[in-house]
């Protein structure tokens, strides 16, 4: 029974607008109006419900486009005209009526929370630290899937009533706005936003952050996800010295020491912010290794009390978990001791932490004098709960940190897994979610645990599925047209280049997309392996093929940027022309076009380099299907599948497609050349016989009645089994099961 009234709260907290319509537009000022606008863009709420949204694109429809569908810079640049003028409109006042009852509603509604825990742990207090946060494109805090993991962990916070506050940084620039040239080169973009626009609040709190020799001043300031607060620190102020205000500027930026220093105050300022605003908590989540220092500042404060350096670290374990996400040694933060110990001078002095014991704690093998402190060592020291983000990450990091542990075997090793999921309300297209919810009868943005209405999906109408597939793919190829229009009319292409990519696509073309990290491992250009098989397979006028790519690499990545060039490159080719797409600046909007719109996923990373990976996990809920090397989530997620099978028939399973074989040597970093090459060939031969035998063929196999019945059997396997267990919905309540609360 607690089940089903979970469900029907769920269901009225989420109903679409158009169930919701107050049945009078009440009188509304301009004063009002921008008042009551303001206090719905202040809470990111509105960037997982639609019908917050709604009143601010009614607003002034052409500056909320502008302004990457921000509500506060909407409302900022709307004159008194404007906003005049919309009050006359009973439908902006019905949008703004119903997104204000909306956000109450939710606020206020019995949570996952507070029937299964509440009464047990009261005072539980979650403090999660993270370098970024991915909450929406307009708000410009990520670089990519570690942020988008943050964001999508504290929107399932809010909507399960987890008690749980987040700390990070607040970045005058954020990572970097990517544009390519001409030639395909990456061009790296710096802007500045105004913090008018931004929805941040000061708390009028500040700390002073020792690091190294001077204490370097930061703003705390605050930001409502739902429920969840999220505490950014801002050291770009006046009084600091002009390197102490570069810790703030961007993410990732500048030479390992500036990294290194963001992290001391990312992880012991944001300790001091907590303390400073009353957050005492129970238990704090670092999730990956650039939050170490927060597990320092927690240990240097037990051991001020007076507690032995042993009895500080049994405390600081007990109260600390950590999330690992990086399966390459190289991936790891490593700093020299002497930088470490100058920077947390003051911090290991409040502790009488000696350096010895500094050095103990954050070395694989402490007895070697000449080992760096590396950041993760750090964390699996001081935290009692440690996990990878999949099964198959489990058993990596397991087998990557014996020495650690001093564990002969791997499976001694304490190092579970939680395996990565989505924030499903955040990337559900609402054209798929009312589609779910008439097609099913089941609400898929439903605030429990776990969704098993998911499970009816494969009972869909295969016609109706059919039709919703086509809508999204049609939308998906109307805005790449306008975002590949609009980067060659900024490249200086003349008017037959724009026209060209302004009627390119096919909105009925089999479409496969490809969105993510350029980074080397994830080897975006492995399907150009061969191009003249490839031109075979796009080059069918009546099995039409067309791929779409996007993805930034780091600034200082040339590698991931020679790559996103070979791509650029390939979009050229003469016999790709018109098949192959590149789309610049890849973000959550950019993403969420693609997951909704794309018939297949591809993903082939070098196994096991992937940890996770998520963007796979957004497409099945949409109707789309997984091709992907057995690497991340995807061995967990793919249904029916051997593998231990040869040849295409043991590479299909019953929701998507695997590449290549998952006996591969488990991790070997050296491979780069003789075995790597022999890899990739084997991989890309194993990805074209896929298209060749099996997903072109599929998809074009129509009855009488016009529809790929097989195909669409496989998409609703898909649909009915990845999204209900790859949710952070499920994510968040296994933390809070076996690491929060216990």
């Amino acid at each position: 029974m607690a089940a089903k009234k979970s469900n029907k709260r769920s269901l009225a907290n989420t109903a679409p607008a158009a169930h919701r319509r107050t049945l009078v537009p009440a009188p509304l000022t301009p004063e009002d109006a921008r008042a009551q606008l303001r206090e719905l863009a202040m809470n990111l709420w509105w960037s997982w419900n639609e019908i917050a949204r709604r009143p601010f694109a009614a607003l002034d429809p052409v500056l909320w486009h502008a302004t990457k569908h921000s509500p506060l810079a909407t409302l900022v640049h709307a004159g008194p005209a404007t906003i005049e003028a919309a009050c006359a409109e009973p439908g902006f006042r019905l949008a703004l009526a119903d997104a204000r009852a909306a956000l109450t509603e939710a606020m206020s509604a019995r949570t996952w929370w507070d029937d299964a825990h509440a009464k047990a742990k009261p005072g539980t207090q979650i403090a999660y630290f993270c370098s970024e946060y991915a909450i929406h494109e307009s708000v410009q805090q990520y670089s990519g899937g570690l942020g988008v993991l943050a964001g999508d962990h504290l929107k399932s916070a809010s909507d399960l009533g987890v008690p749980l506050v987040a700390v990070g940084l607040y970045y005058r620039h954020g990572y970097y706005i990517q544009q390519f040239a001409d030639d395909g080169s990456t061009k790296v973009l710096y802007p500045v936003y105004d913090r008018a626009t931004m929805p941040v609040v000061e708390t009028g709190v500040s700390i002073e952050c020792p690091i190294g020799d001077r204490h370097v001043r930061a703003k705390v300031l605050r930001m409502d996800v739902g429920r969840t607060r999220v505490y950014l620190l801002d050291a770009d102020l006046a009084e600091n010295a002009p390197e102490d205000r570069l810790l703030t500027e961007g993410l990732y930026k500048g030479e390992p020491d500036l990294r290194m220093r963001q992290q001391v105050l990312l992880g012991v300022g944001g300790m001091l912010a907590l303390r400073a605003v009353g957050v005492a908590p129970t238990k704090i989540h670092l999730n990956e290794g650039h939050a170490a220092f927060a597990a320092i500042a927690l240990l240097a404060e037990f051991r001020a009390q007076g507690l032995s350096h042993e009895a500080a670290i049994r405390r600081v374990r007990e109260r600390t978990v950590f999330t690992t996400h990086t399966p390459v040694a190289a991936g790891h933060d490593r700093y020299g001791v002497d930088m470490v110990a100058a920077a947390l001078r003051e911090t290991l002095a409040k502790g009488g932490i000696s350096r010895a014991e500094l050095e103990a704690l954050s070395r694989e093998r402490p007895e070697d004098a000449k080992e760096p402190v590396c950041m993760t060592v750090l964390c699996l020291k001081l935290a009692e709960k440690v996990n990878g983000v999949a099964k198959l990450h489990g058993v990596v990091s397991r087998e990557m940190w014996k020495s650690v542990y001093g564990a002969k075997k791997a499976k001694d090793v304490p190092i579970g897994h939680v395996t990565n999921g989505i924030h499903v309300a955040t990337w559900l297209d609402p054209r798929a979610a009312e589609f779910w919810r008439t097609a099913c009868g089941f609400d898929p943005r439903a605030a429990t645990a776990r969704n098993k209405g998911w499970k009816r999906a494969e009972g869909a109408d295969p016609a109706a599925f059919w039709a919703m597939r086509t809508t999204l793919r049609t939308s998906l190829v109307r805005f790449a047209r306008e975002r590949l229009a609009r980067a060659a009319e900024r490249r200086g292409e003349g008017p037959t280049a724009i026209d060209e990519m302004l009627r390119s696509m096919d909105p009925n073309a089999l479409t496969i997309g490809f969105a993510r990290r350029f980074a080397t491992y994830k080897r975006a250009p492995l399907l150009f392996t061969d191009v003249d098989r490839l031109a075979k397979i796009v080059g069918d006028a009546k099995r039409p093929v067309q791929f779409i790519f996007a993805g930034k690499a780091h600034p200082r990545d040339l590698g991931g940027q020679a790559y996103a060039r070979k791509v650029f490159e390939m979009t050229r080719h003469p016999a790709l022309r018109g098949r192959v797409f590149l789309i610049e600046e890849y973000d959550m909007e950019v993403g969420r076009a693609l997951v909704s719109g794309c018939d297949v996923w591809l993903n082939n990373p070098i196994r096991p380099h992937e940890a996770s990976g998520t963007s796979g996990m957004k497409c099945p809920m949409h109707g789309g299907i997984n091709c992907s090397i057995l690497d991340g989530w995807w061995p967990e997620g793919v249904v029916g599948l051997d593998p231990t099978a040869r040849g295409v028939k043991g590479m299909i399973a019953s929701n998507g497609w695997a590449i290549g074989r998952a006996d591969d040597e488990a991790f070997n970093e050296a491979d780069a050349h003789g075995a790597g090459e022999a890899r990739d060939l084997r991989d890309a031969a194993s990805l074209y016989e896929l298209l060749e035998k099996s997903i072109v063929a599929e998809f074009y196999d129509r009855g009488r009645d016009g529809l790929p019945k097989k195909w669409i059997k496989r998409a609703l396997t898909s649909a009915a089994t990845v999204p209900d267990f790859f949710s952070t919905h499920r994510m968040v309540a296994e933390y809070v099961d076996r690491a929060y609360v216990s």
